[in-house]
């Protein structure tokens, strides 16, 4: 994977991420049963059972600046592995990852807060690790606060927090980055009403901005309103691309599903 500063991707190229017959394989241990008997079978053999995953297969996408791109599929469609490819958290298998511009990633809600300290260390904790400086924190730190609405709990231990409360918190550090690319991993239906608009709100002004937004969600209402296209994924290959309308409504006939409000909000 290769790696360019904001200032020369614009010299380089339009597209933020491409892919080149990308293919991701792992190994995962398979007991389909975990009896004694089972483990007794595997202690005498001195061997575990492991099964070969295709992750993703044979994947080539451009990714361009200026849209938000949509990725959908059911679980284990190889969505979320793309993006930790993409993040640089996985290496490919075979095939080239070229990514033009600085990443920012909410592929996990919580992922990387300590529940034994405060929302406020936890801010700075996260600001650390996605490379800001200390002096960058202090400049940001009020707006991310308020942006997630938690003023009166940044103080108390994260433990305390709901999961709605660590996603607003976790989506309001990741945002304020100014990434050219933002990735965000089935983070868009976590968290109160309010909130999931100013996040959307937040996602059209970076795009706005000329930045490379790639949002995985089973939100497909959500998909539909801010995507300018969608990308569908089964079994770690690209099924179809292109209107988020059009793609959606594949999707949907593929799995024998209509419309209604919980296929729209979180299938």
């Amino acid at each position: 994977m290769s790696s360019l500063s904001a200032s020369d991707k614009t010299l380089v190229r339009e597209s933020a991420v491409s892919i080149r017959s990308l293919g991701l394989v792992y190994k995962t241990t398979l007991d389909r049963r975990p009896t004694l008997r089972n483990r007794l079978g595997r202690l005498a053999r001195r061997k575990r059972q492991t099964r070969i995953v295709h992750a993703v297969r044979d994947l080539t996408l451009d990714i361009p600046y200026g849209q938000v791109t949509g990725i959908i599929g059911s679980n284990g469609a190889g969505k979320s592995t793309l993006m930790r490819v993409i993040a640089g958290i996985l290496p490919p298998t075979t095939g080239k990852v070229e990514v033009f511009g600085k990443v920012s990633t909410l592929l996990s809600l919580g992922v990387g807060f300590n529940n034994k300290l405060t929302g406020r260390e936890n801010v700075y904790l996260g600001g650390l690790a996605a490379g800001m400086s200390r002096d960058q924190i202090d400049e940001k730190f009020d707006s991310i606060v308020e942006f997630s609405g938690l003023e009166e709990v940044i103080d108390a231990p994260m433990r305390t927090y709901s999961s709605g409360m660590q996603s607003r918190l976790a989506f309001s550090v990741a945002a304020s980055l100014d990434p050219d690319i933002f990735i965000i991993d089935e983070a868009l239906s976590t968290g109160d009403a309010r909130f999931k608009v100013k996040s959307i709100e937040r996602i059209r002004q970076m795009k706005s901005d000329d930045r490379a937004l790639i949002v995985v969600s089973h939100a497909l209402k959500v998909l539909r309103e801010i995507c300018d296209e969608v990308i569908w994924m089964d079994k770690g290959r690209l099924v179809k691309r292109g209107e988020p309308l059009e793609v959606i409504k594949a999707y949907r006939s593929f799995l024998e599903v209509g419309s209604s409000p919980e296929t729209d909000e979180d299938f």
